[in-house]
């Protein structure tokens, strides 16, 4: 369950702080989302893994059952030919095969549901990775369209900084088309 607890933290972090604090957010949001595939590979081997002990389980329990039969048979058989000895302890040796068939059962049982939990938060890691990679193309986008606002935004300040001194200029321009005209009619007064 290490693995599965280990995703589920992955996928409980706060992805805007990474966001907020990352230098390229977009190959972080990757590397997460790559550690989480490796991580659900890793839980797929478990899982896979806790599906053939629960199939060698079930073997053992089914094999016990039959051995069970067999040896009732043998009973039966011994006393047909009237050897109580020979059916006593074909009997003890059925009893000690219904003992086991019943502890596999119960190990067959635990298993079973511990595969079956596995499988249902394997399926839920599987959903949270495909989640995580779709928020990732959100956030990311997101990411770029905050980083274009504050290229704009600064743009626009230097635009907004060269049309003051524009207007600076201009008014340059003016007061020495202003002193040109006075000298011109200063000139044309003499």
């Amino acid at each position: 369950m290490g693995v599965l607890e280990r995703i589920s933290r992955l996928i409980r972090s706060n992805i805007n702080d990474l966001l907020d604090r990352a230098e390229d957010p977009e190959k972080i949001l990757q590397q997460l989302i790559t550690d989480m595939q490796q991580d659900l590979r890793e839980a797929k081997i478990q899982v896979a893994s806790a599906i053939r002990e629960q199939k060698k389980l079930e073997t053992l329990y089914q094999e016990n059952l039959a051995m069970a039969d067999v040896w009732e048979k043998r009973a039966i058989s011994a006393i047909k030919d009237q050897n109580d000895y020979l059916a006593k302890e074909a009997l003890k040796r059925k009893r000690d095969c219904e003992q086991l068939a019943k502890e596999y059962k119960t190990q067959l049982d635990d298993q079973t549901k511990s595969v079956q939990s596995l499988k249902t938060g394997l399926a839920e890691l599987e959903a949270k990775l495909s989640d995580a990679k779709r928020r990732k193309d959100l956030l990311v986008a997101r990411q770029k369209r905050a980083q274009a606002q504050k290229t704009i935004s600064l743009e626009l300040k230097k635009d907004s900084l060269e049309a003051k001194f524009a207007d600076l200029e201009s008014d340059d321009i003016n007061v020495e088309l202003a002193r040109l005209k006075d000298k011109i009619s200063k000139q044309e007064t003499n």
